[in-house]
């Protein structure tokens, strides 16, 4: 599961400032916060250079007490 919506929300960015910013669909975007689907590691990590943060900010960890 990611964390893009929550770090949009932390930084003030909305899903269809990403979209315009990845030029994707909003709907897609949508999907994305939504955790219905997940981008692919290419596109995490164009989304943490975007948003100024490390690609490991968007992903839950799988670890316990992390």
């Amino acid at each position: 599961m990611n964390r893009i919506k929550a770090v949009l929300a932390e930084q003030g960015k909305t899903g269809k400032w990403l979209a315009e910013e990845l030029e994707k669909n909003e709907t897609t975007i949508s999907r994305w916060c939504t955790n219905e689907v997940q981008p692919s590691i290419d596109i995490l990590v164009e989304i943490a250079k975007l948003l100024e943060v490390d690609v490991r900010e968007l992903i839950n960890s799988t670890k316990k007490g992390f």
